[in-house]
């Protein structure tokens, strides 16, 4: 049996899903390989999306045209926005999703999608003819073959499963392990590796004592995660935390040697900034108590997920440490935490368009290149999927940079300086954090992404609507003048200094001390202007606040970010042999030959590579 598309996704989890939506909604015909068409989109540890750094990606995804975003607001049973005592630039949203409504919302968006073919199988081979990827065979026997292939994995490649010293193949619990899969992959000179990841016990929430935890509800008001979403619906539930203490750790001291991380059981790295809790216990010996989130699985379930307890320890170690807890002493468990090894490749043989350097027409997202998170594998997979409907085209492939989107940090991060550990987010990875936003994704990408053809025009649409409505209330603010005898009253009551001489609205809105809405209980014509007339009034109005406010800020970044598209300008791939320019230094010639940059831009951020080795590549140039 053969069949033939222009696109091949093979797994159906967050990377696979949104790669899919990409490239179909682009006009390619697709094709989703996946093991399991009950398990699409699953969210196979926290039932959460979003937080640090995080959101933002998701944000993107769905200024992109994306589906992430959607989904999490459909099926959202508890939001926050992370950051409000912080400045915009690292606000963050957050939501609890019921798990398997998440999944189900997936599956239908993929069933109604135009020029979207979901196949249940498992691929066993890639096919590869004259360095280029031609499609894959499965266990049934069936070829597809395309003009792309992306592959989205996650940690079923090889996977195994630890709990104490027993040790099962699996991709995630209950599910198998895909065996021989990065082999047909590697003997095209792709290098593989291996790393680690795990997941907490899953608590019956009829067994806890929650007069003994502290209740942490959600917020209800306008925030969401899609620029197009109607106002949760679903029943909004409470987490709640409380903490470890000497006793957990004694026990779980004890019985250390019988961990799979301790006693050599597991060799690979697993995520720095989510450890298990043995790992807390090595690396913070002299912490006497660390976090617990209780978090709900779904409106209809009892069962419960409890983030910071990830472990590979025994069974019996994990629930008598969890009994020395008081909100949990009559403690029962659907299932133990696991750790899982699994294989991934290295994305320093990417392109910034994640299209493998060695095998032409093979794309890599998600856990596959190294990284961990639900959203990160989601901005790689939306960004594989255009790349590769691109490809069948014949275009020019979609580089995000560094300034557009943290989507583009993550991925420059990746295949410039690679990884030794799972790559997770951050605020701190990006350099232009107030252009980054999570209120103006849809202003950075809406327009590119209707450009290249993701983007509907109902959400384009959308997005001009809300500009025109955030530029008029800006120019309102920037022309109108305010005199202190009609504001200075109001000034002292809000406790800040009254003005001397007239000023426009705008620079009061400057103020740290001052908010748009203050202003407008003293100031009836912008209250007025502040009438959008839109359902979405109050994040537009939120939107024009933060330029206002920081646009010395942002204008600053911009320009910044604007001097380093010089050196993104300048191509250099093929220009040079790296191993014979011996005026630059050893250790650059090394990583220049090994990574071969796109850009002048990319060679600045390989580590190992030093401004004056990039000062001479500047002067070859030119020459």
């Amino acid at each position: 049996m053969n069949l033939n598309y222009d696109v091949i996704v093979i797994g159906g989890g967050h990377a696979g899903c949104e790669a899919a939506t990409a490239a179909a909604r682009m006009g390619a015909k697709t094709c989703l390989v996946t093991m399991d068409m009950n398990k699409i989109g699953q969210m196979s540890c926290n039932p959460a999306v979003g937080g640090i750094a995080k959101g933002q990606i998701v944000r993107e995804i769905d200024a992109l045209g994306g589906e992430m975003g959607l989904v999490t607001d459909a099926t959202s049973i508890q939001f926050r926005m992370l950051n409000r005592g912080k400045g915009p630039a690292v606000w963050s949203p957050r939501a609890q999703c019921d798990r398997g409504k998440f999944i189900w919302e997936w599956r239908t968006r993929l069933d109604h999608m135009e020029g979207l073919e979901i196949w249940q199988d498992e691929a066993t081979e890639l096919l590869v003819e004259n360095g280029e990827a031609v499609g894959v065979r499965t266990i049934w026997g069936v070829t597809l073959h395309a003009k792309a292939t992306i592959i989205t994995a996650g940690t079923f490649l090889n996977g195994l499963m630890h709990v104490g010293h027993n040790k099962v193949p699996g991709g995630r619990c209950a599910e198998p392990a895909v065996l021989h899969f990065t082999e047909s992959i590697t003997r095209h000179g792709i290098t593989s590796a291996r790393m680690k990841t795990g997941t907490p016990v899953r608590i019956d929430k009829r067994s806890v004592h929650f007069e003994d935890m502290e209740e942490q509800p959600g917020e209800t008001d306008y925030h969401g995660f899609s620029y197009m979403t109607a106002p949760r619906h679903l029943k909004q539930l409470p987490c709640w935390t409380t903490y470890t203490n000497k006793d957990v750790h004694d026990t779980l001291r004890a019985a250390i040697a019988d961990s799979p991380l301790y006693n050599g059981q597991i060799k690979s790295t697993g995520p720095r900034y989510c450890p298990s809790i043995e790992t807390k216990l090595v690396t913070f010996p002299d912490k006497e108590q660390h976090p617990l989130f209780l978090e709900p699985e779904g409106e209809d379930t009892n069962e419960m997920y409890l983030n910071g307890f990830s472990s590979s320890m025994p069974m019996d170690v994990q629930l008598a440490a969890l009994k020395k807890i008081r909100a949990f002493r009559d403690i029962k468990v659907y299932r133990p935490g696991y750790a899982i090894e699994y294989d991934y490749f290295d994305p320093t043989q990417l392109k910034p368009s994640l299209e493998s350097k060695i095998v032409n027409g093979l794309f890599f997202a998600g856990q596959v290149n190294g990284t961990t998170g639900y959203e990160e594998a989601g901005g790689q997979g939306t960004i594989a999927g255009i790349n590769a409907a691109l490809l069948c085209g014949g275009s020019e492939p979609y580089i995000m940079k560094r300034d557009e989107g943290y989507i583009g940090v993550l991925i420059d991060d990746l295949t410039t300086k690679g990884v030794d550990e799972p790559y997770r987010m951050f605020t701190s990875r990006a350099e232009y954090r107030i252009l980054l936003r999570q209120d103006n994704a849809d202003a950075r990408l809406t327009e590119k992404a209707y450009n290249l053809g993701i983007a509907t025009r109902e959400r384009y649409d959308h997005w001009l609507r809300k500009k025109e409505e955030i530029e008029r209330i800006v120019s309102f603010c920037t022309t109108t003048n305010v005199k202190p005898r009609d504001i200075n009253v109001a000034l002292e009551s809000f406790g800040t200094t009254p003005m001397q001489f007239g000023s426009t609205i705008a620079s009061l809105v400057a103020r740290p001390q001052l908010g748009i809405k203050q202003l407008a209980s003293a100031i009836p014509s912008l209250q007025a202007a502040l009438e959008t007339g839109d359902e979405r009034q109050e994040e537009i109005v939120e939107a024009a606040e933060v330029l206002m406010k920081y646009e010395g800020y942002i204008k600053r970044e911009r320009l910044i970010a604007d001097k380093m598209h010089r050196l993104e300008d300048i191509r250099i791939k093929g220009h040079f042999k790296y191993d014979q320019l011996h005026e630059i230094s050893t250790e650059g010639r090394q990583k220049l030959t090994r990574i071969d940059p796109e850009t002048l831009g990319q060679a600045s951020r390989i580590p190992g590579v030093s401004p004056s080795d990039i000062n001479v590549l500047l002067v070859l140039m030119h020459r």
